[in-house]
């Protein structure tokens, strides 16, 4: 299948870190188990955007894909029992759970490293196992104000823009994507499994190694400016600009070609290196009223021809439909057994001898439990006990 096949997964993570992580997991050939209660995990039942599907929300479905679906009552010694049976077989487990949970489930890293020594431990947390914000909540908007990064852009004085989108999450995820990976390598060459600890706080931290650094080491404070310029750390003019019948991206064009073009002779004898930094406000608005006079088209097309970095604003419309986006197969459709076919975000990458790929679309709670209890060795009528006590669930889709 793909290049993580025959590695066994077993997700018990909830909502979006942890799920999208096993799924990039999954999408690489990873038997990925979902363990989730026998009512269904959380975001089964809470549907980002209001978009609920036919039996699956499409927040679920975008996030569970390439998986199998166990459900069970860890909270009942069976359900316990079938888990710890489980990490037997497996390569990685991922999860979650509020600090203290998982010691009172009895999956921490010390108690399942015994039964698999080989064993690739994740632990995904808001803030980190301890330390003085240990029990706060690790929610993606409350992460995007503490990082930092919300005052690098936008004007002085008005509240801060959060991203477009679940920014703090999907970082998490692909840092825990990058971390088992990582450790799975280690593994190979040493035979010896180990615990990685993921935190929300350090991945959106970390992901802003640049701007940081410009603080930390030369000492640039983030000063934000009257204009709304779109970083703090980088000279004007940066930033979405309207023109007549839209807007357009331009990225910090050398000032005198910009001046030629858009026709504003107080740039042609400015030094964008000086100036861009020191008359930002004044570049930026000149841009500005300058910009309102003609359509995107036109002032992307004059651009292009000065050789001036800029862009369309999109709206998801019109990224979907963008004829680079068709070509590179961004998207990926595949037929669901419940919810019909399904247009979605691929992958991130391409490899040449072991791509990934959709193997199976998100499952219906418990689809796959009778199924992974078979593999490890649970009979038919022992299966049929613990359906019937509800230590497990299945449905059908």
């Amino acid at each position: 299948m793909g290049v993580l096949s025959g590695y066994r997964v077993l997700d018990c993570s909830i909502a979006m870190a942890g799920p999208f992580a096993a799924q990039r997991l999954g999408d690489l050939g990873a038997d990925v188990i979902k363990v989730e209660p026998v009512t269904g995990e959380w975001q089964r039942h809470t549907a980002a955007g209001g978009a609920r599907g036919n039996r699956i929300n499409v927040s679920f479905l975008s996030l569970n894909r390439n998986k199998r679906s166990l459900a069970v009552d860890l909270k009942s010694d069976e359900g316990k029992e079938i888990l710890r049976d489980l990490v037997s077989s497996a390569d990685v487990f991922l999860q979650n759970y509020r600090p203290g949970v998982a010691e009172r489930l009895g999956v921490d890293y010390d108690t399942l490293s015994r039964i698999n020594p080989k064993l690739v431990y994740v632990s995904m947390s808001g803030y980190g196992e301890d330390g003085p914000y240990r029990d706060r909540p690790g929610q993606d908007l409350v992460l995007q104000g503490m990082s930092g990064a919300m005052l690098s852009a936008g004007r002085e004085g008005e509240p801060p823009n959060a991203a477009g989108q679940y920014l703090v999450d999907a970082v998490t995820a692909y840092t825990a994507f990058e971390g088992v990976l990582a450790a799975l390598l280690h593994r190979e060459r040493t035979g010896e499994g180990q615990r990685v600890d993921v935190n929300m706080l350090d991945a959106i931290t970390t992901l802003q190694m640049q701007e940081l650094s410009v603080f930390t080491v030369a000492g640039k404070p983030q000063t934000r400016s009257a204009e709304p310029h779109a970083h703090v750390y980088i000279r004007s003019p940066y930033g979405a600009f309207a023109t007549s019948d839209g807007f357009i991206i331009l990225a910090f064009p050398p000032l005198k070609r910009l001046g030629e073009v858009i026709g504003e002779p107080s740039f042609l004898e400015m030094n964008e290196e000086v100036d861009g930094w020191s008359r930002r406000d004044e570049i930026f608005a000149k841009t500005r009223e300058k910009l309102k006079d003609r359509t995107s088209a036109e002032w992307l097309a004059a651009f292009s021809e000065a050789d001036i970095w800029a862009g369309p604003v999109y709206g998801y419309a019109d990224l979907v439909d963008d004829p680079q986006i068709r070509h590179n197969g961004t998207f990926v459709e595949y037929e669901h057994p419940t919810e019909g076919r399904v247009k979605t975000p691929g992958f991130p990458f391409r490899m040449s001898k072991t791509p990934a790929e959709v193997y199976k679309g998100a499952p219906v709670t418990g689809e796959d439990t009778r199924q992974i209890l078979a593999d490890i060795g649970y009979g038919a009528d022992r299966i049929e006990d613990l359906l019937e006590r509800k230590v497990i669930a299945e449905e059908q889709p």
